[in-house]
């Protein structure tokens, strides 16, 4: 017999109906409890999303978009953190400064006490100032920043020996002290028979070159740069290993062969920025002007403590080995000197005064390593200990300290790495920021298709719809069948596009070289132009997930007018046509 189970005046479910009429004669009963709501659910999600065509469009764009989105953002992120690396390894984790030339006194007690403090595991002084270089073989002139630092305490505190050239191919050689220029030898030996060259050159080096090469050559070390000579030439004309660098060949003076030497005036060693003595190619390596133990002359401006500039100064240098931090605008303006000598050139060494005082050594800046577990908020209190310590001295009456040299003091502030490098990092940031948002709004172009997809499949699916509620289906059933469609559509898509989006970032660079031979003039990424060796190439699991979360989200949110189309259509109006 007919049953009042569902109709357009009485919307009762299996789950509402009477007991008597569920045991009713000729009624049977479901095997299992089922939730028939949740079955039909799933199930018209299922076929709709395998059956509409149509929906694959949508899917389309959520895949797209989503790729767009976490490729920009982890180039960005990768571009950040180059950003950073390069700073911190530039100037150490905490910094003391007074942003002053003329620096700020009692740095040496300073450093022998925080020493002592278990948080710091290396610190040292380093000076700053202006200053003109010029090469007298070619005549280039320039201005540059002197930087006076102590080799062997930098490399404890920074990253500084990892960007040098002649100190990785030829380890221990690169130093401060006197020198003349290191100059090649050669050997004339019998060329091979056969050949038509009647003799084959062979360069020697100097010591301790020659055995810093050997050192390097069996660490695997190679010259990526393939410096371009003649002596280079020679060498690969009989497949020999190539000579990292320029340095150039012993004058012949007598019959016998040139020999390997120091030749010149011994003169202090300079590093240069490698923008400076070198031109980076398109490729990445580079092309260098000028040979090792090169004569430089640097002219100085001394500043005295109250900011006057005094008579400037000219020292002779050699070029010993060049810097490349990664930062152009440090790499083409820097030169780094010892930090004794350039304090001694600008008279900020200690000295006695008329009156019988003292002036106190002074120093621009102090860099420290401290403790790798310690966290941004433990660094920041590290750095208000420091400070308090620092200023602790205009109240030390051990010290004798007149009104300069406590202005100087007075100005003197500690800083993370973070907060000195905040006008480079804080710019990146916020344009990553802006680019990930730009193309967030783009990417709501997937919301927008996905909505007007889901619209059009209600409109054609006016008879299932009506079925459904003519058969107990709720309103809010029927809606949750076209949300949850919208869900998997932006599931499907945001897989597709997490995939394919982590699949091009990590293979990036292949993808830039392919092109670029394909045609030279498709590159994107010059190595002559960008600072960076590659395109950062990492992707950030928080981006990922957080990506591939807000995908489905959105795709969801873009099915709720098509949801509440459907919901609210009558099932007598839905099959009035059908």
């Amino acid at each position: 017999p007919k049953s009042p189970i569902s109709t357009p005046q009485n919307h009762e479910t299996l789950e509402t109906l009477p007991p008597t009429l569920l045991h009713a004669p000729g009624w049977r009963a479901p095997a299992s409890p089922i939730n028939i709501a949740r079955v039909y659910k799933l199930f018209l999600t299922i076929r709709y999303l395998r059956k509409r065509r149509i929906a694959y469009f949508a899917i389309a764009a959520v895949t797209l978009c989503v790729a767009m989105v976490l490729i920009v953002m982890s180039v960005m992120q990768g571009f950040l953190d180059n950003v950073k690396n390069r700073a911190r390894g530039l100037l150490g984790d905490v910094i003391v400064d007074n942003r002053d030339f003329s620096g700020f006194p009692l740095y040496e007690e300073f450093i022998n006490d925080v020493s002592q403090w278990p948080e710091v595991v290396r610190a040292t002084p380093v000076i700053y100032s202006y200053g003109l270089i010029r090469f007298p073989r070619t005549s280039q002139s320039g201005t540059v920043q002197v930087v006076g630092i102590r080799l062997s305490e930098i490399y404890e505190v920074n990253s500084f020996k990892d960007g040098l050239y002649y100190e990785t191919h030829y380890p221990g050689t690169t130093t401060f002290a006197e020198r003349g220029q290191p100059v090649l030898g050669i050997e004339l030996a019998p060329g091979e028979a056969g050949s038509g060259d009647r003799f084959r050159v062979y360069p020697t080096l100097p010591e301790p070159f020659a055995s810093a090469l050997e050192k390097s050559r069996a660490a695997g070390i190679v010259d990526e740069d393939k410096t371009k000579s003649d002596i280079n030439d020679a060498l690969k004309e009989v497949e020999k290993p190539l000579i990292p660098g320029l340095l150039a060949v012993a004058p012949l003076e007598t019959e016998n062969e040139p020999q390997p030497a120091f030749i010149g005036d011994p003169w202090p060693g300079l590093i240069i920025g490698r923008d400076i003595v070198a031109r980076r190619l398109s490729d990445g390596t580079y092309e260098r002007y000028y040979d090792n133990g090169e004569r430089v002359q640097v002219t100085l401006l001394q500043v005295s403590p109250s900011g006057s500039i005094d008579t400037p100064i000219k020292q002779p240098f050699r070029y010993v080995d060049d810097s490349r931090t990664g930062i152009y605008e440090i790499d083409s303006q820097h030169v780094y000197c010892d930090f004794d000598l350039l304090q001694k050139l600008l008279m900020m060494e200690e000295t006695e005064l008329v009156d019988g005082g003292i002036a106190h050594a002074r120093c621009s800046q102090i860099q420290m390593k401290i403790m790798d577990s310690l966290d941004y908020t433990a660094r920041q209190d590290l750095t208000r200990r420091l400070q308090a310590h620092y200023m602790s001295f205009l109240d030390d009456s051990r010290f004798k300290l007149d009104l300069l040299e406590r202005r100087l003091i007075q100005r003197v502030k500690a800083m993370t790495w973070e907060e000195s490098q905040a006008n480079i990092i804080a710019p990146v940031e916020k344009e990553r920021v802006l680019v990930t948002i730009l193309f967030g709004v783009i990417s709501m172009v997937a919301v927008v298709l996905v909505l007007c997809i889901l619209y059009m499949i209600v409109l054609q699916k006016t008879r299932d719809i009506g079925i459904v509620k003519a058969i107990g289906g709720s309103s809010a059933g029927v809606a949750m069948i076209f949300i949850s469609y919208g869900a998997a559509v932006g599931l499907v898509g945001a897989t597709l596009g997490t995939v394919g989006g982590y699949f091009f970032v990590t293979h990036i660079n292949e993808f830039q070289e392919f092109i670029t031979k394909l045609n030279p003039a498709w590159q994107v990424w010059d190595r002559a132009v960008y600072s960076f060796d590659e395109i950062p190439h990492q992707v950030n699991a928080y981006d990922m997930i957080t990506v591939y979360v807000s995908a489905v989200i959105a795709s969801a949110l873009g099915s709720l007018l098509a949801a509440w189309r459907a919901g609210s259509m009558h099932p007598v109006e839905a099959l009035r046509y059908e």
